[in-house]
């Protein structure tokens, strides 16, 4: 009854017309970003995130939110129609939706994307709704020494499933661990690696950091990439997948909304490792495997499915928990501490019609992208002929306009300009963001939880250990470090032919 009580609280405060204002917005621009490519959820947050200090909390999020998952929606349409992976989550889209498109089938693969998104969106909302409560008793359950060790877990994970190195992705998040504790000391209020520069007594500011790391990079990067986008010419008919394409793809949706959802959970896994699960999940219980590649209908149900589902899954920990499990819930859970709210445990007590006003709007949202992304499908394909020498000078503006704003500092425009050029020398030398954003947001948290930490057990280490869930948690973040190392020397050994 109190779930249902909760759900009602969340109509009310979703159903008002400014949140469903900013859900429609947060949507429409998660599509738009979504379908042009080289522009991610993690650069538009990046960038509006000065614009929603001056809104209520409950309505930023829910903007936020709605571009973060409205992303996932939008990128199956570029990888269908132009092989170019609107968003890294689409990359596997590609393998599949673009055969279809060039067999003809394009309608019914936009179609499937659509409609797989719309299910798995809502059975992960459904998850979420009901997992919320169970989470937060065990996050109640939680001293400083668990949430201490979680966190080095969940930056350990991330750079243990980065796309590159690992050491590289430990050697950002030590960065970000730095970046973190410039400015005031927390406990004995001495000035930390500011050398004497006063704007630097409050430290690094998050958003002129993403703006930098993710907003300029991403322009600086694409200027000079010669990106072909030629849209595949073919008629847009049949959006509504036949009875055999659902016969077809129903077990897809279902396989890739659980495979998501569980993963999406999961520090460091996020919407692109789960679509790539799924896809080879589908190809190896397929009867016919050898066909995938050549337009299966599977190959884009169970992906974009997974995404979606990974999307809306991510929201678990960083509400019950206070733990992001990807970047681009790091910077939500930066943006929850600007506005003055703190993720965790007891989130949903202390602000019932924060949580479940943005959980509702989500349900809000998934229908609003299914009307979205299915009859203005032809419109989408219109906004790929933005030419990026328009695209990208409105990008650096909001940019610069945005740094700015947020405490009309021009040293924040500077810092920004500062990380744009760091983040864009860390592309090119394939140096990832995330673990730098995750370990700079969690950096104060796992600070304090670790002086808590030795506070209680009297200055002690031991006291990780003889904790139960802290011992489990870094003996794991451990074995992680360990295999990782070993496989490193692995490859480094010559074999006895070399030796030969």
């Amino acid at each position: 009854m109190d779930i249902l009580n909760f759900i009602f609280l969340g109509f009310k405060v979703g159903l008002q017309p400014v949140n469903l204002f900013y859900c429609f917005i947060g949507v429409l621009l998660g599509t738009l970003i979504g379908v042009l490519p080289g522009i991610g959820p993690v650069a538009t947050i990046s960038i509006l995130l000065p614009i929603t200090v001056k809104i209520s909390p409950v309505s930023a999020i829910i903007m936020l939110a709605g571009i973060y998952y409205g992303a996932q929606y939008g990128g199956s349409t570029t990888s269908i129609l132009v092989n170019i992976p609107g968003e890294a989550s689409s990359v596997v889209t590609c393998l599949d939706g673009y055969q279809m498109a060039r067999r003809g089938r394009a309608g019914p693969a936009l179609g499937i994307a659509a409609i797989g998104s719309f299910i798995a969106g809502t059975l992960s909302l459904l998850g979420l709704t009901f997992l919320a409560y169970p989470f937060t008793n065990m996050a109640l359950k939680f001293g400083p020494p668990e949430y201490f060790s979680l966190m080095v877990f969940a930056l350990i994970i991330l750079s243990y499933l980065a796309h590159g190195s690992m050491i590289k992705a430990l050697i950002m998040a030590m960065f970000g661990l730095i970046l973190s504790y410039v400015g005031m000391d927390i406990v004995t209020g001495r000035m930390r690696f500011t050398f004497n520069i006063l704007d630097l007594s409050d430290g690094f500011g998050l958003v002129p950091l993403v703006m930098g790391l993710f907003g300029i990079s991403e322009v600086l990067i694409n200027i000079e990439q010669t990106l072909s986008r030629e849209v595949f010419k073919t008629k847009i008919k049949n959006l509504l997948p036949t009875l055999k394409d659902w016969t077809t793809a129903k077990w897809a949706i279902l396989r890739g909304t659980i495979i998501g959802f569980f993963l999406g959970i999961l520090p460091g896994a996020g919407p692109v490792i789960s679509s790539f699960v799924s896809y080879t999940v589908e190809k190896r219980v397929s009867k016919t495997p050898e066909k995938f590649g050549t337009g299966m209908i599977e190959g884009v149900a169970g992906p974009e499915s997974a995404n979606n589902a990974s999307a809306q899954g991510a929201f678990i920990p960083l509400f019950t928990l206070g733990i992001p499990p990807n970047v681009t819930t790091a910077i939500l859970l930066g943006a929850l501490i600007i506005y003055g709210l703190q993720p965790g445990p007891l989130l949903i007590q202390d602000h019932p019609d924060f949580f479940w006003g943005v959980i509702v709007s989500m349900y809000i949202g998934n229908g609003m992208l299914l009307l979205l992304n299915l009859p203005m499908i032809p419109l989408w394909v219109q906004v790929l002929r933005v030419p990026y020498p328009i695209l990208f000078p409105l990008i650096l503006l909001f940019c610069l306009i945005g740094s700015y704003s947020l405490s009309n500092s021009t040293f924040d425009v500077f810092v920004m300009i500062f990380f744009g050029i760091v983040g864009y020398l860390m592309r090119k030398f394939n140096y990832e963001g995330a673990p730098l954003v995750m370990a700079f947001v969690l950096g104060p948290l796992l600070e304090q939880n670790l002086r808590r930490s030795l506070i209680i057990s009297g200055g002690s280490f031991s006291i990780f250990m003889t904790r139960p869930i802290s011992a489990i948690t870094l003996i794991i973040a451990f074995l992680l470090l360990l295999s990782t190392f070993i496989t490193n020397m692995r490859k480094k050994k010559p074999s006895s032919e070399e030796v030969i």
